[in-house]
């Protein structure tokens, strides 16, 4: 039996994030291939995590060598490019002959330069990309022998402007199989519904851009509320909390898919922020229709039609999320579009054996696939910061 070890920042907490879900499926993935799967982490975030079985390690500290080469992997996955940083070179030297797998999540680089002309009221310029993160995550994929990537967007923004190989990446959104139609209710149904976890960014700032236009949806249909879920709301988020106004903040949320059926359409302007968005993949599948932004949209669909409205303005934005409220008839033909969605972008039987078969490309050629590598090489050579190193302490000693 194959032995898989995964290394992550945080321990899955599928309920709460869309990378605990992610990360949920490659586990579910790797165990249907019949491969035995050790967690290895430093997080302490038990609570809500996923029960799987976790081993510690400690960041920084030689044990991790002894514990990486007892278990002996023929693959390591890191959860993101961080974890890469900490622990690639260790798995290097001590399990050379492990394939070695980044799961980006989603480009950390592009969620930072987003966020920066967000915040400084502005387009997304190219000096934005290359910023310090690119160049840290850029690495890290270039080390390791495959790379995830959720989103076509960023499959395409690291293959034609930053020209990374594409024999070392691999593209794999959020997965669905047994996909049927939702049988929803619209009559049933009441109220919107924001949900996301409030340790990401965008998600708090997508919660304040609701606030400021709640009172323009809610003058329109005065019967109705907006319920606000997310894991880690701090007093900040509660502070929001006007009942008078149908603003309510909800808190965590144990259960989407019961959640979702008793709402009527999910707001997400979500402003900033990259990879793909979990809770909107999630309304595809549980009949709950949405209004968000262009950046909320990005590589969810192709170029079929939306399972509800994508629109950038406030007033547009208001006004589509009246319409879907109102409107029986196109409330219904949304959802007849996510299942197009589901089948056409999402569906698991388009990825996984290509996957599979990537992998066993790969662990059969492994010699020439890091030949190839050049870059990756280049990075691996420990020269390449013994020298800085050696340049420092020499600069250092001549000061004295």
């Amino acid at each position: 039996m194959k032995h898989l070890v995964i290394i992550g920042l945080v321990i899955p907490e599928p309920a709460s994030t869309a990378a605990g879900h992610r990360m949920m499926q490659l586990i579910q993935l790797f165990s249907e291939a019949n491969y035995a799967i050790t967690f290895l982490t430093a997080s302490n975030n038990i609570e809500f995590s996923e029960k799987i079985e976790i081993q510690k390690i400690e960041i920084n500290n030689e044990s991790f060598d002894e514990k990486i080469k007892e278990l002996n992997p023929d693959i390591v996955l890191f959860d993101r490019y961080v974890t890469e940083e900490q622990f690639g070179w260790r798995v290097s030297e001590n399990c050379p002959n492990a394939l070695k797998i980044i799961d980006t999540e989603d480009l950390h680089f592009l969620r930072e330069a987003r966020r920066k002309a967000f915040v400084e009221k502005r387009e997304v310029i190219n000096e934005d990309l290359v910023n310090d993160i690119f160049k840290r995550e850029i690495a890290s994929i270039l080390r390791c022998d495959l790379s995830l990537i959720i989103s076509e967007f960023e499959y395409q923004l690291l293959t034609e402007k930053f020209k990374i190989n594409p024999n070392l990446l691999f593209y794999m959104p959020f997965l669905t199989e047994n996909i049927e139609k939702n049988k929803t209710d619209f009559e049933k149904r009441k109220h919107f519904v924001s949900i996301g976890n409030f340790l990401h960014e965008p998600n708090w700032q997508t919660v304040l851009k609701l606030k400021s236009i709640w009172k323009s949806i809610r003058k329109q249909l005065p019967n109705a509320e907006l319920h606000i879920y997310g894991a880690y709301a701090g007093e900040k988020v509660f502070q929001l909390h006007n009942e008078k106004e149908g603003f309510i903040v909800k808190g965590r949320a144990t259960d989407v898919e019961s959640l979702f059926n008793q709402y009527k359409v999910l707001l997400a302007p979500i402003p900033f922020g990259a990879g793909l968005k979990g809770k909107l993949w999630e309304s595809m599948q549980f009949g709950l229709p949405n209004v968000t932004s262009s950046i909320g949209a990005e590589a969810m669909h192709k170029y079929l039609p939306w399972n509800g409205f994508v629109e950038d303005s406030d007033e547009q934005f208001i006004e589509k999320a009246v319409e879907l409220y109102q409107n029986e008839s196109v409330w219904n033909q949304v959802n007849e579009n996510a299942y197009e969605i589901l089948n056409q972008v999402f569906d698991n039987k388009l990825y996984v054996n290509q996957f599979r078969t990537k992998i066993s490309n790969i662990e059969n050629n492994l010699e020439n696939h890091r030949t190839e590598n050049y870059l990756g090489k280049i990075l691996q050579h420990h020269q390449l910061n013994s020298t800085k190193y050696m340049s420092r302490w020499i600069e250092a000693k001549n000061k004295k």
